[in-house]
């Protein structure tokens, strides 16, 4: 899966105030991505507002990504949730022809155990006709998925490729690292986490920051991936104020800002979500023309 290493972005779902679907928007992010060189779009993941969108807009989302992206990246579709059955019927119903993996979130809510976990992968395992990325997010699931649960999952079904780790804990990332197959890709699920992953032997990033600011993100992990550790923290250092910033007040409002401040789209989210206040916007604002400031 040489086509997932680097930089992958999480895409928001741009809405209108009328809170539709902005298809126009979603288009102008996708090149956006695309022109600023990530490696790969990531499609209906939790930035996406996922949870908010009905059967019918999540179709409308991918057919825009796909039709924007022209087959230009790789294309990686979030499929996940806490009905292992319902989840596993989707994907044997799914068109996922124009994708190379699904990412898949470990069960939520339910608080499964360790064994609960693997099974509900074993399921989705067994149901997915392409390659599958684990997601472990504790903060977001409620229940850690352990490292000895993902290597176990990792051996025993081939198509699982890898995951994006998002558990913030560096001693649980540097255990994946070193005790993975060759092949097996970890990925970071925090963008503050994806330069020390990268450099510790991870395959790259699913980022949140990475599509409003592809370029600068892109060229820290490829700088990461080459080993150039100095080049590559100056960019962190200097990108680090947003990473904190864009999840101020939750994700994806503060990223939602920065494409409002791009004029690349607006700002609005679903309830229960709300929309960034003006006191982070402003602030956002300020780190973003500092950033401009020491680029030229």
């Amino acid at each position: 899966m040489e086509q997932l290493i680097g930089t992958g972005v999480a895409l928001v779902t741009p809405f209108r105030e009328d809170s539709s679907v902005d298809v126009e928007a979603l288009e102008r992010v996708v090149e956006h991505n695309i022109q600023g060189g990530v490696d790969y779009l990531v499609v209906l993941g939790t930035t996406a507002e996922t949870a908010t969108l009905s059967q019918a807009e999540k179709q409308l989302v991918v057919d825009v990504v796909v039709r924007a992206n022209a087959g230009r990246l790789p294309l990686v579709i979030g499929v996940g949730g806490n009905n292992t059955l319902a989840v596993a019927n989707e994907l044997k119903t799914l068109d996922l022809s124009d994708f190379d993996a699904i990412l898949s979130v470990s069960p939520y809510y339910n608080k499964p155990t360790q064994e609960g976990i693997y099974q509900h992968f074993k399921t989705i395992s067994e149901a997915s006709p392409i390659p599958i990325i684990l997601y472990n997010v504790p903060s977001r699931t409620g229940s850690n998925m352990l490292p000895e649960t993902t290597l176990r999952l990792a051996h025993d079904f081939p198509n699982i490729v890898g995951i994006k780790e998002a558990s913030g804990n560096s001693i649980q990332i540097d255990k994946l690292i070193k005790n993975k197959s060759e092949n097996f890709l970890v990925i970071s699920g925090d963008d503050a986490t994806a330069l020390p992953t990268v450099l510790a032997g991870g395959a790259g990033v699913i980022s949140v920051l990475g599509q409003g600011l592809p370029s600068l993100f892109s060229e820290m992990i490829k700088l990461g991936l080459e080993g150039n550790v100095r080049e590559a923290y100056g960019i962190h250092h200097r990108l680090s104020d947003l990473m904190a910033l864009i999840f101020e007040e939750g994700n994806p409002a503060g990223i939602k800002s920065i494409f409002e401040s791009k004029g690349i789209s607006g700002a609005v989210v679903r309830l229960p979500l709300v929309e960034a206040t003006s006191i982070l916007k402003q602030k956002i604002e300020v780190s973003l023309k500092s950033l401009d400031k020491a680029h030229v």
